[in-house]
């Protein structure tokens, strides 16, 4: 017990604010773009589907665009389709190629730009479309032929302070041309973003953003091995030359191939939208959007983000708390977490407690002003046994709130009971295991 509390105690030093991930948990979600608008935070991923046609069965397949939309970080609405493949005039029918996407706002206007194959009519291979809508969340109406000059992908998008409107994307390079004012035009030549680090493989996805009048020209890189590492380079103007930064965050450490992102500032605190295979990891052309904090160093340059199940954002103690989205773990042999169902990984994950004082720690749950009486458990254990809940705020030595008395079942039950005290504000839960009997959880939630 002297040995688990010292545990708690340095975790507890170390604590950060943050929520689950991945975010969007009924459908996959790649690419996302986030944008701050009219107060909240919209999401512009891709859509990841499994294609009815061959040979993108074993690739990556899209038909359609949704927007998400969220004023805490943890709680995502799903505003429905805005854009599919098969509606706009332009765009190849049945291809699946709608990829990385994004969304800027000009005027009250919202502008969502996209790519897909074009017909022959209107170019060739993948271009660029833009569709507009007078609100965030649409609806939106395609635009019937695509930009003109921007053949290729993953269009980013930059409106400057002095409100020149700046597009980027790549195909055959890593592209960059100004827009007219219109927002469906490029003023001008597209220009290779110069100063980029040679070397490696394919770069992509760029997304720019400015931070203390540094620009940062962020983008996925196939930088040493097989799989795309997030890097980023600085400069003082939108169009470069850049110079060298470094990496935002490493190679997937399952070896999924891909990552894409976006990184915006909401109420103060910086933000990186990524994807990741985690409903998928046996196929990495599924993918779905996660979220983790940026930290600045002093000279401007980016620290290193490491990737984490918790995420960001302060979860209602009334809510399910999943415990398989830990901030803390004793091991991953005395605790397991793996899918309730491996046929519908939609379902999501379970806790699993193997040996005596096997604990896990989810920070950041808000239980109010301490009116909450029970907790509820939704448990399965075939012997019966016993769980553990603690809480402690941050420097506190966490201290029991309640037990959780599993019978031995052949089923998962939902079972509740009192808490031993009042819990109130902010605090980290710890839930540990009694004895040697095996107990399986799916979620935990107070009321």
């Amino acid at each position: 017990m002297k040995k688990y509390v010292l545990v708690v105690l340095a975790i507890l030093s170390t604590i950060q604010v943050f929520s689950q991930n991945p975010i969007i948990r009924d459908q996959f979600t790649a690419d996302p773009t986030a944008r701050v608008f009219e107060g909240k935070v919209f999401l512009f991923p891709s859509h990841d589907i499994i294609s009815p046609i061959e040979p993108e069965r074993k690739w990556f397949s899209m038909e359609d665009y949704h927007v998400f939309s969220s004023e805490n970080l943890v709680d995502w609405k799903d505003h429905g389709v805005i854009v599919t493949q098969n509606k706009v005039p332009w765009v190849r029918e049945d291809s699946y190629a709608m990829w990385a996407p994004d969304a800027i706002e000009k005027n009250g206007k919202y502008y969502f730009y996209f790519p897909a194959m074009a017909k022959p009519e209107f170019g060739r291979g993948s271009m660029i479309g833009v569709a507009i809508a007078d609100h965030p969340e649409g609806p939106y109406t395609p635009l019937d032929k695509p930009i003109a000059g921007t053949n290729g992908i993953d269009p980013g998008l930059f409106i400057d302070k002095d409100g020149q409107a700046y597009l980027y994307w790549c195909g055959g390079g890593m592209w960059v041309a100004k827009l007219k004012p219109n927002m469906i035009e490029l003023d001008g030549e597209r220009h290779q973003v110069q100063g980029l680090p040679t070397g490696g493989g394919l770069k992509e996805g760029p997304f720019l953003f400015e931070r203390n009048g540094i620009y940062y020209y962020t983008y996925p890189w196939v930088k040493n091995n097989t799989t795309e590492v997030l890097y980023y380079c600085m400069g003082d103007n939108p169009m470069g030359p850049f110079k060298d930064g470094g990496v935002i965050m490493d190679e997937s450490p399952v070896g999924c191939w891909t990552n894409h992102h976006s990184i915006v500032e909401y109420k103060n605190q910086w933000y990186l939208f990524y994807h990741h295979n985690d409903y998928s990891p046996d196929f990495d052309k599924n993918r779905s959007a996660r979220i983790d904090s940026v930290h600045f160093n002093s000279d401007g340059t980016i620290q290193k983000v490491i990737t984490t199940l918790r995420g960001v954002g302060i979860t209602n103690a009334e809510k399910e708390i999943n415990l398989d989205r830990y901030s803390g773990i004793q091991s991953d042999t005395t605790v397991l977490v793996t899918f309730i169902n491996p046929v519908n990984k939609f379902e999501g994950w379970k806790t699993i407690f193997n040996k005596e004082g096997a604990w896990i720690r989810y920070n950041n749950v808000d239980f109010g002003a301490g009116a909450l009486k029970k907790v509820m458990a939704r448990v399965y254990s075939a012997r019966g046994g016993t769980l553990t809940v603690s809480a402690g705020k941050n420097g506190d030595v966490p201290s029991p709130i309640a037990r959780i008395e599993v019978p031995p079942s052949g089923k998962w039950s939902v079972l509740d009971f009192n808490l031993s005290r009042t819990v109130r504000g902010v605090q980290d839960i710890f839930v540990s295991l009694n004895g040697n009997n095996r107990v399986q959880i799916d979620w935990i939630s107070f009321e």
